[in-house]
């Protein structure tokens, strides 16, 4: 029985890479089933990659193979690795963190792999390009039926890379937050969850303080609950707060990227 294939990476649309390795698969595996879930992760963002696998996981069908890519250490000494989670999902990339997130969310890392069957991967093998020529066969081939064990020997899970997401912090008038995500329509995911924000009652309005300017933003459900160029505090579709500007870009107004500092500060 075979397996789907959750293909994501930071490949994009305009380059040859993701159709190419989708074009491996066929040749390896004509009869496995590729959804792309994305391939415009943020370019060498490994934990925004990761943050995505994650939040996607659920919506994903059960037993699937997740291919995914964000790999800007390519031909230095980190390993190509395959995972086995404990809902039974297989997990096939780089292991530099980007697929321990997604595992330890399904129950945990049970079987880890380094992929030293050369057998299975394509040759000559490029030092640049492992997504076509390691990743993608072997992927293929899982999803195909071969057993986790035959891509290569097995390694202590817990010796495997783990990202390191940023920690909420808590102060008396609010809390520091970090900015994780960025999406096409500049909206922006904190590292806060619906929860947090609840027991932090602002109110309908609260401040932010992002580097040296400070905002007033609505805090509320949607964007039809505000204003057009209204900036918002709202939970996503994911449960993660995220900042918006209505019918805008919270990324342009407030000026933020990833890993920025975001103050939310009750008004007394």
């Amino acid at each position: 029985m075979t397996r789907p294939i959750c293909f994501a990476s930071d490949y994009g649309h305009a380059d040859d890479f993701a159709g190419v390795c989708r074009g491996v698969i066929a040749r390896v595996a004509p009869e496995v089933r590729v959804i792309d879930v994305t391939h415009g992760l943020p370019e060498r963002d490994v934990l925004a990659g990761a943050l995505v696998l994650r939040n996607t996981l659920p919506y994903m069908p059960e037993r699937a193979v997740h291919l995914a890519v964000v790999d800007p250490g390519v031909g230095g000494p980190r390993r190509a690795v395959a995972l086995r989670s404990g809902g039974d999902r297989l997990f096939v990339g780089p292991d530099n963190g980007l697929l321990t997130l997604a595992a330890d969310r399904d129950d945990g890392v049970q079987a880890a792999h380094e992929l030293t069957n050369e057998d299975l991967w394509l040759a000559p093998l490029s030092a640049t390009f492992h997504g076509r020529d390691i990743f993608a066969p072997v992927a293929a081939r899982l999803a195909a039926g071969l057993a986790l064990d035959v891509a290569g020997k097995a390694i202590d899970p817990g010796g495997l890379t783990r990202l390191e997401v940023p920690e909420l912090r808590r102060h008396r008038d609010g809390l520091t937050t970090t900015a994780l995500l960025v999406d096409r329509f500049g909206n922006v995911a904190l590292n806060l969850r619906a929860r947090q924000l609840e027991a932090a009652k602002f109110g309908d309005t609260v401040e932010l303080v992002c580097g040296d300017e400070r905002f007033l933003a609505r805090v509320a459900r949607t964007f039809a609950s505000v204003r057009p160029s209204d900036i918002v505090v709202l939970v996503d579709s994911y449960g993660q707060v995220a900042i918006a500007v209505s019918a805008g870009s919270a990324e342009e107004v407030l000026g933020l990227a990833p890993g920025d500092e975001v103050r939310l500060r009750r008004l007394d």
